[in-house]
């Protein structure tokens, strides 16, 4: 093992995008705040979006005994990232192939999907000023509190349920597409050619639509619901639409609500995004993971650059229900009180701890490193390997463990103890 100890506190970095929750009632706030990160102070009328932790050059954390950045120090010591993981994600500069963060959700996030590495490069290398990084971005997100979010396209059928029944999002749609639509919305192969085209031509219809007739229809759709006149298929969309336009009036994006599935997540459940999937998150506190990228390619909901163009170009059109992008949890190894969320990508994976007062869980070693935040209460955590060692913890402390070492999180006699863990294992 290196000289430096292989588990170590790390400073993360916050995020004041407008659509983060206010002052300390930001779970990024709180964590910021506990944490002592250095000349953090709340206000109690700012947002506090996200906390990152990771090495992402947009805003990397750094080590906190040292104030040398996370990725610097893992380029120095490549042995804390493991031969695997530098050879397979190409890390010898010390980036680790994942992004870890806290999300704390006030207001809507824009319609939004992200590129796959492909399409990721080429954007970059055209407008490197939107486009920071020629990664892919895939994404999970593990709900901390109740969580609201739009996530992929809902099945062909319940689309045009929508259609039938509320005539403003039909009025944006021409005859001609929507009877195509229709004649295939019921097909037995939902993600067939034919019903993907279909779909993409309903979907750029509404986005490409003029601004006089969406802020015509959305005037028209608003008046109707706030007079209780919904239809009773509309029901279940009605109280979002109306969030979203008094977040974002007039905004195309709203309309959003009738294409894509909207998911209500509790504590401890997960949803996975892969390239090409369109979302926005609604509102609540979660944990992301996604890989080690900044790149949003948004068309709605937001007064960021919109990207109509290489949204529509980049989506799946692959519609069905939300329990496609669920990520069940598992046991993770033998370990009693910990759970593993692992989405179908290889670069992380995230591990759920939650200790009971007095109460200890050992994690075996994986060939990668990981990134812990303690959420919930404070402990220590130890190791065994070289000369052994131990971390205190409490709320909002963020560690880096080493590459193959085995390690023990510890819960103190009064008062049990939640940590996230992100990990790569190659």
């Amino acid at each position: 093992m290196p000289s430096f100890p292989p588990v170590f506190k790390i400073t993360p970095t916050v995020q004041q995008y407008d659509w983060g929750k206010l002052g300390l009632s930001s779970k990024v706030a709180q964590f910021a705040k506990a944490a002592g990160l250095p000349d953090f102070s709340v206000d109690d009328n700012a947002p506090y979006a996200e906390l990152w932790m990771g090495t992402h050059p947009n805003s990397p954390s750094l080590v906190s005994s040292t104030g040398e950045t996370l990725s610097n120090h893992l380029a120095s010591h490549p042995e804390l990232m493991g031969e695997s993981v530098v050879n397979r994600f190409d890390a010898a500069d010390g980036n680790l192939p994942f992004l870890f963060k806290v999300l704390a959700i006030e207001k809507a996030l824009s319609i939004q999907s992200h590129p796959d590495k492909r399409t990721a490069e080429v954007l970059h290398a055209q407008r490197p000023d939107i486009y920071k990084d020629p990664n892919h971005k895939p994404e999970m997100a593990l709900a901390l509190t109740p969580f609201t979010a739009l996530c992929g396209f809902a099945p062909l059928p319940q689309i045009l349920t929508y259609l039938s029944a509320t005539p403003e999002f039909a009025a944006l749609v021409p005859s001609s597409i929507s009877d195509a639509f229709a004649a295939l919305a019921r097909s037995s192969t939902p993600t067939g050619a034919a019903e993907k085209a279909a779909l993409k031509d309903v979907f750029a219809a509404v986005m490409t639509a003029s601004e006089t007739d969406v802020k015509t229809q959305l005037g028209r759709l608003v008046e109707r619901y706030s007079a209780g006149k919904e239809h009773e298929e509309e029901k279940k969309v009605k109280s979002l639409v109306l969030r979203l336009n008094e977040q974002f009036p007039g905004d195309i994006g709203i309309f959003c609500a009738f294409m894509l599935n909207y998911v209500h997540l509790n504590p401890g459940e997960a949803i996975f995004l892969g390239a090409g999937e369109p979302h926005a998150y609604v509102s609540g506190d979660i944990m992301e993971c996604m890989a080690n990228s900044d790149n949003v390619i948004r068309a709605g909901l937001t007064p960021k650059l919109r990207d109509i163009p290489n949204l529509i170009s980049g989506l799946t059109y692959a519609a069905a229900l939300p329990t496609q992008h669920q990520v069940r949890p598992a046991p993770f190894a033998s370990a009693s009180h910990s759970t593993l969320y692992d989405p179908p990508i290889p670069e992380f994976s995230v591990v759920q701890v939650v200790l009971p007062s007095g109460e200890r869980e050992s994690h075996p070693s994986v060939a990668g490193p990981s990134i812990a935040i303690v959420t919930e209460g404070r402990g220590s955590v130890g190791w065994s390997e070289g000369k052994g060692g131990e971390v205190d913890v409490d709320v909002g402390s963020v560690l880096f463990i080493s590459a193959g070492l085995g390690v023990e999180f510890r819960a103190p006699a009064e008062g049990g103890m939640t940590v996230y863990r992100a990990f790569v294992e190659a």
